[in-house]
Parts: C-alpha cells; sequence; structure tokens
C-alpha cells in the first residue's frame, strides 16, 4: 500500500494526448495537449501543444515531494522528453499496478484503462467514441478551438478515471509500485532512442520485395519440393517429411502441427529446416510496410512491458526489428562514428534456478563458465579433465538436456533434438534429477505453493495468479523468465540513470549505443551494472554476460539469419553479404 498524504507537493495525476511527430510512425511523440490534476485539491492544468512548448518544465511538482500518476507512464514520459523536461523523480504507473493485481486472472476488458475501470465497476467513455476521438489526434491539425476544447475535456476525462482508479489501486499496489514506476521511465528513454538501421538498403528490400518473392521461394523451395508458385501445400511437406524420415507433431484433430512454434523447435531438431521456417515467416507474417521507422532512420515501437504474464516486454514481432526473422536484424547498423553492442547473459535460467533453489551442484556448474560441461562431469558422464573439444558429443547431449528441462519437455521430444533413443533421453532426464536434486526438491515446492496458494511472485513484486488452465510447465518456469525480467529492469533503471544509451531490451539482452571510441568502456559498465542487477535479484549470486560490439561500418546480425540473409542480398544482385566471422 501506498501512502498518499505523505507528498507535500501533490499527488498528480496526468496524461498526455500525442501523435507521432509530424505523423510518422517511427518518430518520438508530437504533443497535441495535456491536462494535469492534483488528487487532493483538485487543481487542474489544461493547457494546448503551443503553450506547452513555452514552458521549459512541468507545471506542477516533480520533485521528491510530489508523486506522478499515469496509466502506462511510459508514454506520458515520452512526452516529457520530447518537451525537452525533466523527469518526476516519483512515479506510479496504475498501468502496471493493475497488472499485478489481476496478471493470470481472466478479464473481459483487457488490461487498458477501459478495462482496468470496467474491473471496478466504473463506467468510462465508450470504446468507440474513445477510438474517435483518439484518431483525431493522430489524424493532426489544424483545429479550431470548438476542437480544442473537446480533445482536452477528452484528455481530461482520462484523468478523471485516474482519479477514480487510483484509490482503488493504492490500496492493492505492493510495495515495489514506485520501482516499477521507474522502469516505465527507461521505457521512455529506450522508446525515444530506438534502434538505427541501414535505412536505403530497407527501403531497396522494401521495394522490391513483391517481386523478390517469387524469386526467393524458387531459390528456397529447391531443397524441399513444398511450394505451388507462392502457395505452401501440406501435402508436398508430408512427402518431404516422410522422405527424410522426419516425424512431425500432429494436432489433436491428426492434421500436422504447422505453427510456427513448432516449425522453430523442430529446425531446432533438424537444421535442414531452418530456411523453410525462415521462409515461412517471411512469407507469412513479415510486414515489411508496418516496421515503423523514424525520419533519423531509427526504427521505434511500443516494447509493450509488463505485457507477458512473466513480466516481460512483448512488443509487436510486425513492428519491432527483432521480431521472429532474424535475418532481418541484418538491417540494424550503427551511425557513422557510432558502435552497438548485443549484451546477454549466458546461461541466465540455469543460473537463476540454481540460485533461487540454493543447488550447491547447480551455482558450481554455472559458476564453472560451462555448465553443460559440468552437468556431465557432475553426473559422472565424462572424466573431470574432459573439455568440449575432447567430449563434444556428450557435452551437446547435456547441453540439450537442460534446455529440455527449461522448456519443460518429455523424453520423446528431448530425443528427437539428440537425435539417440527415447531411453537414452529419459536416462539424461534422470541424471538431471538425481545430479540436481536440491533444485528438483524446490521447484516442486514451488509449484506446490502456487497450486495452494494461488499465484506466485518474483523477488521484486511482480505477481502471477493461478488458474485451473495454468500447466505445471509454466508453474514450473515462471521464477526463472520472471526474475530474469526483473534483472532486465533493474539493469535498465540504473543504466539510463547513469546515462548509457539503451536502445532496447531483447528477453535476456540489454542493446547499446556508444560512440566508437567509448565502446569498450560503456560495455564494461554495462556488464557490471548486470551482474550488480542479477546480484540483487538472486540474493547475492551473479550471473554473467557476454558482449558482441559492432561497429560502423558493420552491421548485426544473428548467426541463424546469416543463410537467409546472404540469400536475399544476392538476388537484390547486392553485395551486403555477412559472413559468421563479421556476425
Amino acid at each position: 500500500m501506498i501512502s498518499l498524504a505523505k507528498y507535500p507537493g501533490g499527488v498528480w495525476l496526468c496524461d498526455f494526448e500525442f501523435r507521432p511527430k509530424d505523423g510518422v510512425e517511427g518518430n518520438p511523440p508530437e504533443v497535441v495537449c495535456m491536462v494535469a490534476r492534483e488528487y487532493f485539491s483538485g487543481r487542474t492544468i489544461r493547457l494546448w501543444a503551443d503553450e506547452l512548448e513555452q514552458l521549459k518544465a512541468a507545471p506542477f511538482p516533480i520533485d521528491q515531494s510530489a508523486l506522478f500518476v499515469a496509466f502506462y507512464a511510459s508514454a506520458d514520459l515520452g512526452c516529457f522528453l520530447s518537451l525537452g523536461w525533466a523527469l518526476p523523480h516519483n512515479i506510479l504507473d496504475l498501468f502496471t499496478a493493475f497488472r499485478v493485481l489481476t496478471n493470470g486472472k481472466k478479464l473481459l476488458s483487457g488490461s487498458g484503462l477501459v478495462g482496468a475501470l470496467a474491473y471496478f465497476g466504473i463506467s468510462s467513455i465508450p470504446t468507440d467514441v474513445k477510438e474517435s476521438l483518439r484518431n483525431r489526434v493522430l489524424a493532426g491539425g489544424p483545429w479550431d478551438n470548438p476542437d480544442k476544447i473537446e480533445l482536452l475535456n477528452y484528455c481530461e476525462s482520462d484523468v478523471y478515471a485516474l482519479q477514480l482508479l487510483l484509490p482503488k489501486l493504492t490500496q492493492q499496489v505492493t510495495p515495489f509500485a514506485l520501482l516499477q514506476g521507474q522502469y516505465s521511465l527507461a521505457v521512455a528513454y529506450m522508446e525515444n532512442i530506438g534502434v538505427p538501421l541501414d535505412v536505403v538498403l530497407f527501403n531497396t528490400l522494401r521495394n522490391n520485395w513483391p517481386k523478390l518473392k517469387s524469386s526467393l521461394i524458387l531459390e528456397v523451395d529447391k531443397n524441399y519440393g513444398v511450394f505451388e508458385g507462392e502457395s505452401f501445400r501440406t501435402k508436398l511437406f508430408q512427402e518431404y517429411l516422410r522422405k527424410n524420415n522426419i516425424p512431425w507433431p500432429i494436432k489433436t484433430s491428426g492434421l500436422l502441427d504447422l505453427s510456427d512454434d513448432t516449425f522453430a523447435e523442430m529446425a531446432t531438431i533438424y537444421p535442414q529446416l531452418t530456411e523453410l521456417r525462415e521462409l515461412r515467416v517471411a512469407l507469412s507474417r513479415m510486414r515489411l510496410f508496418e516496421i515503423p521507422i523514424g525520419s533519423d532512420g531509427r526504427n521505434r515501437c511500443l516494447l509493450s512491458y509488463f505485457r507477458s504474464v512473466t513480466g516481460r516486454n512483448q512488443p509487436s514481432s510486425s513492428m519491432f526489428i527483432f521480431g521472429p526473422s532474424t535475418w532481418l536484424r541484418g538491417f540494424i547498423k550503427p551511425p557513422e562514428g557510432y558502435a552497438l553492442a548485443y549484451i546477454d547473459w549466458g546461461q541466465q535460467e540455469f543460473g537463476i534456478a540454481g540460485a533461487l533453489s540454493k543447488d550447491p551442484n547447480m551455482m558450481a556448474a554455472y559458476s564453472s563458465g560451462d555448465p553443460y560441461l559440468t552437468f556431465a562431469k557432475q553426473a559422472g558422464a565424462v572424466p573431470e579433465n574432459a573439455t568440449k573439444k575432447t567430449h563434444a558429443l556428450e557435452r551437446e547431449q547435456f547441453k540439450q538436456c537442460v534446455l529440455a528441462v527449461q522448456y519443460g519437455m518429455g523424453a520423446e521430444s528431448l530425443a528427437l533434438r539428440i537425435k539417440q533413443p527415447v531411453a537414452r533421453a529419459r536416462q539424461l532426464l534422470q541424471l538431471h534429477r538425481t545430479t540436481y536434486n536440491v533444485f528438483w526438491a524446490w521447484s516442486d515446492r514451488v509449484c506446490n505453493q502456487a497450486l495452494l496458494g494461488g499465484r506466485l511472485w518474483t523477488a521484486f513484486g511482480w505477481e502471477r495468479h493461478i488458474n485451473a488452465e495454468d500447466s505445471i510447465r509454466s508453474l514450473q518456469n515462471f521464477p526463472m523468465q520472471s526474475n530474469g525480467s526483473e534483472m532486465l529492469r533493474l539493469a535498465c533503471i540504473r543504466l539510463f540513470r547513469d546515462g548509457v544509451r539503451v536502445c532496447c531490451p531483447v528477453h535476456d539482452a540489454i542493446l547499446i549505443e556508444a560512440p566508437i571510441d567509448q565502446i569498450e568502456e560503456v560495455v564494461a559498465h554495462t556488464q557490471k551494472i548486470m551482474r550488480q542487477a542479477s546480484a540483487a535479484v538472486l540474493d547475492g549470486f551473479e550471473l554473467s554476460s557476454d558482449a558482441k560490439i559492432i561497429k560502423y561500418p558493420n552491421r548485426y546480425m544473428d548467426p541463424r539469419g546469416i543463410t537467409m540473409w546472404n540469400r536475399i542480398m544476392r538476388l537484390l544482385g547486392l553485395e551486403v553479404e555477412v559472413n559468421i566471422d563479421r556476425a
């Protein structure tokens, strides 16, 4: 519970109306109007864009004495950044508070402002009216005085909604609500910075994509024979699977499971399917015209913080350059004179599992630097002097066993991954249970606690409410995923405070930007912060990280997308190929 009375500077409820600058998707926000109201006194401030632009700071207190309250605060804080204002010290984001209260519950009206009001039985502007007014904002001016009054009234209606929601949620919020508010501030910074792209090359692909598709299908399908024209044919794919002795998951209907998740998993087991999977993604889900690119060549989109059940960011895969098509990441390129660094925690879930369960063998395996080979040694499957080189096969099998446990796979799925009999997969899974028995006892306690108590929570207050449809696998994996998201948030908060330009978070990684002559120093600082963030979540246990630096004129590339990228560049007649050494 938060005490609102302890803020002598007031509790300020605030909402902005805005649109992308110049109406270009991918640009930072262009403020249209703002309404702010002090919760106790009722003092209300209504200002239009020209009035706001004349101000050098917010027209209400934002220092330690005051509390700034918004719904989905990163959007409003982005307006602060666009106006060049200093940012609030204390932030309460009612969106996040509502997500903590209801995460895992079924909501009839969603988790947006309308949904939050409906949850508490509070009436709101009809959705169609709200959408119509929002579209008028997005369309841009000119607005006459009646327009301005109507849009300010609309903006004020959202502030009034905050006034009604605030007492409902302050009784429910955890002590970590203000920390979560700080993450909304970090997100505002990241959404403002964006991811730099090679716009010239991107537009070349986008302009040539309609005619390129046919050539790409012909090139890739030579190895599969599963397309007729531009259409994927299930019968031809079944024949390909039969000829290559690839068992494929079947849905309860008896049909092949052709979802992208299944394709991604099968491509991991059978790497020869990788290009086919990438082609399917490109044809069915890669909407090049939807990726928003600002006038400065940066991809900016809503990072959708706290959207997933584990609290991770969940940006739209069609609008975020780190979407499902890994080869598209080749368009990420630092500006001249700058470098990017992709820094990710190594074997994060394994390390979190060991630290939370306090399993000494698991923590020792993580700290060894090669948890997979150490697992094999701990299980007695390889000698103590084994190396990656001398026992590569065994290491790979134990690695896949660790990943199978993290993904909740059974013996059959693991057997497919390692191309071994099911009996061998069962043996590996049993070795995991016996070697890390402390972890498994803890995992069982977590599940029992969830089922009996109806909720799970992280070190810093993110909660999940359990329902009858939750699988045991998801409950087992929740502590690792959700505490991983906690340490990411802590790291991003600290990094923006330290002046590090964080372009975006990517699951368990962070993409940063710095001048070329400073990148090594900034990377070292970022890795230090990431270690400290992991220690804060894991009671002192530190997780290590790996960094990949990309200096101009090189481009970022995920190794999984290299083959497809090079193929597409060749079809375009461009010499922009990437090799594994440079990726």
